[in-house]
């Protein structure tokens, strides 16, 4: 049963969980607007660069050091899991598949919270609360999901963006799970930093492999994307994930993977008001239930953990 050192003001937990539901619900449509001329692996590398050299100003400002170097390389390998595989899987499926269906295959992430944390099985299955909100998010996913418009656009292999999306929740949870766990010497800012690094510049590799570089050309990216680029720069990727990985250290990691049950519902929606994706009554009722689960899930109380 999982104890945690500190307590945080309630107030702060609200506005980090609130970040987590609102901005990273928005970075869906967003991403939308940053592919329109920008490829997906430069719009991946440049987005998390230029985030970490931004925190990795204001940690140096502050007076922080450098984590040594096999430090460095476990925070860095945690953010290639999160931020290349997970994000990068979201940007590239974002090309063939709809915003808000791409954030409903990310709502997944908690059940594989709940498979993949091993130190936690005895608390996730022990807690009924928790698996009724689990059971009743994935009801809500399911449900969305099911029906004649899950077809990707791709012509040779239609079901090749939702296995990606798939693969990327695994490993967005895996990689948040080896964050959450390998004790490294290093303040949130520094981590957070180091991950973005490590999967930015992944991602400007794999898109020079693939040769993204060729076909992109800088007088032909719009307004519309730059500004798109700088709202996941600075909101999604210094505000929100920030956010993240300081309440993966105070809360567990299934509680803190809810986000990925709300942030469907305000993909979906965003996506039917600004480009036109369509919502149906069936969608807005598994919405509903997929909210149903994230606040069983986020609300439930280990009774033996408050006593401690």
């Amino acid at each position: 049963m999982p104890t945690f050192e500190k307590t945080p003001s309630r107030l702060l937990v609200i506005l980090a969980f609130a970040s987590l539901y609102i901005i990273w619900g928005s970075t869906y449509l967003f991403i939308l607007y940053a592919i329109e001329t920008i490829p997906p692996f430069i719009t991946v590398g440049t987005r998390f660069v230029c985030a970490s050299l931004l925190l990795l100003a204001w940690s140096l400002l502050r007076g922080e050091k450098l984590p040594p170097l096999r430090d460095t390389g476990m925070i860095g390998l945690g953010g290639v899991l999160m931020l290349f595989v997970g994000n990068g899987a979201v940007t590239w499926s974002e090309q063939f598949v709809p915003s808000g269906l791409a954030a409903v295959i990310v709502a997944t992430v908690p059940l594989w919270f709940v498979l993949l944390d091993k130190r936690e099985w005895r608390y996730h299955f022990s807690n009924r609360w928790i698996i009724i909100g689990l059971l009743t998010g994935f009801a809500g996913v399911v449900l969305l999901f099911s029906g004649k418009g899950a077809a990707a656009s791709t012509a040779s292999h239609p079901w090749l963006p939702y296995l990606v999306l798939v693969a990327g929740t695994i490993g967005w949870a895996t990689g948040s799970l080896y964050s959450k766990y390998k004790p490294v010497k290093a303040s949130t800012t520094m981590k957070a930093s180091i991950q973005m690094m490590a999967g930015g510049i992944l991602a400007y590799v794999v898109s020079i492999f693939s040769g993204e570089p060729g076909h992109f050309h800088l007088s032909a990216v719009s307004w519309s994307s730059i500004g798109a680029l700088l709202y996941l720069t600075l909101a999604g990727s210094v505000i929100a994930y920030m956010a993240y990985i300081w309440l993966l250290s105070t809360r567990p990691a299934a509680v803190v993977g809810t986000y990925a049950y709300v942030n469907p519902v305000v993909a979906v929606f965003l996506g039917w008001l600004f480009v036109g994706e369509t919502i149906t009554g069936k969608q807005v009722l598994a919405l509903i239930v997929v909210l149903a689960g994230v606040l069983l899930v986020n609300f439930a109380k280990d009774t033996k953990t408050i006593k401690t």
